[in-house]
């Protein structure tokens, strides 16, 4: 029988993976084409309905400040990768869509990406471990997100 592991250590345990396997991806993430945030960007607009948010879900859902946020869809509206748009039902909102161009290019890092974390996630884990993972880090987030 194994000792049980402090809630501590089981979170220092987490987060240290978490950071390792981070910095692995992000080396090996097509950041001459986008950057990481920017994709962070793209990839929450392609989860949401007409791949449209308005700027202050956006800001909820990725992990800067509203100020870079801007910044940072400012950017990507120059590249012509989003669209900033009033909101039609609050003209004081912005709505920020992912435009066709926007799209591609978020698919084409998307299947780079994907190869390096299920590369890196399988080289490590067996399949009955990674639904494991998935259900335990679900379960740890669910937790933080219904209170």
């Amino acid at each position: 029988m194994t000792n049980p592991v402090s809630p501590i250590a089981a979170w220092e345990s987490l987060f240290r993976a978490q950071v390792a396997v981070m910095r692995q991806i992000a080396s090996e993430f097509p950041s001459d084409v986008i950057s990481l945030n920017e994709y962070d960007v793209l990839f929450t607009l392609t989860l949401s309905e007409n791949r449209t948010l308005r700027i202050r879900e956006l800001s909820e859902s990725v992990l800067l400040t509203q100020p870079s946020i801007s910044r940072l869809v400012d950017r990507l509206a120059a590249r012509g990768l989003v669209s900033k748009l009033t909101d039609p039902t609050d003209g004081r909102g912005t709505l920020v869509a992912l435009t066709e161009d926007g799209f591609s290019l978020f698919r084409d890092a998307a299947r780079i990406h994907g190869r390096s974390i299920s590369g890196r996630m399988t080289a490590a884990l067996e399949p009955d471990e990674l639904t494991e993972l998935a259900r335990l880090t679900r379960k740890l987030y669910d937790s933080v997100t219904s209170s």
